[in-house]
């Protein structure tokens, strides 16, 4: 199938807007909807400031992934960050998430399968929650370009339980490839 390098670091909701998300046991990702019980669950666009310029909007960000590796990198820097802290749902370690297709599928555990739809953007919330954090999830690449670190967004193709310890394998589509942009 692809890739199987990869596990759920953790796993991370909440029922109401706030930055950051408290860890749990488990998630369950519901098909076409995101995580049961977490805010931005929906079939149309649940992140406030799209929903106040066009509510109708497809939901291309029902479940956020951030690489557990960011978090090592930008403690280097001098930043603590946890899991969840950043408002992702599913914390990751051993996948290069960043470096994925748009389109990729990821296996989560036994059952719930993610498509990738592109890059999270990442707000002005990530400087409010810790002063300078932004300048550490926006990088630049060797060639200039700006490369946004704060993880990727998904849909749910298939529902099913998620939990800290499951594996992520990684389903490359059918090429050309293209790369993440921010949705």
């Amino acid at each position: 199938m692809g890739d199987t390098g990869g596990t759920v670091a953790a796993v991370s909701s909440n029922g109401t807007y706030s930055f950051t998300k408290p860890n749990r046991e488990g998630v369950t990702l519901l098909a076409g909807l995101g995580v049961e019980g977490d805010v931005h669950a929906g079939t149309t666009v649940k992140h406030r400031f799209r929903m106040l310029k066009d509510p109708s909007q497809v939901n291309l960000r029902q479940v956020h992934l951030i690489h557990e590796e960011l978090f090592d990198e930008v403690r280097a820097a001098g930043f603590e960050v946890a899991a969840g802290q950043l408002g992702e749902n599913v914390t990751t370690r051993g996948v290069d998430l960043l470096g994925l297709p748009t389109g990729t599928r990821l296996h989560l555990g036994a059952e719930a399968v993610v498509e990738v739809t592109g890059l999270r953007n990442p707000c002005a919330q990530i400087d409010t929650f810790r002063k300078g954090l932004m300048k550490q999830v926006v990088g630049r690449g060797e060639d200039g370009t700006v490369r946004f670190k704060a993880g990727i967004m998904s849909v749910v193709l298939t529902g099913g339980p998620v939990r800290p310890g499951d594996s992520v394998t990684v389903e490359l589509p059918d090429g050309p490839h293209r790369p993440l942009e921010i949705v």
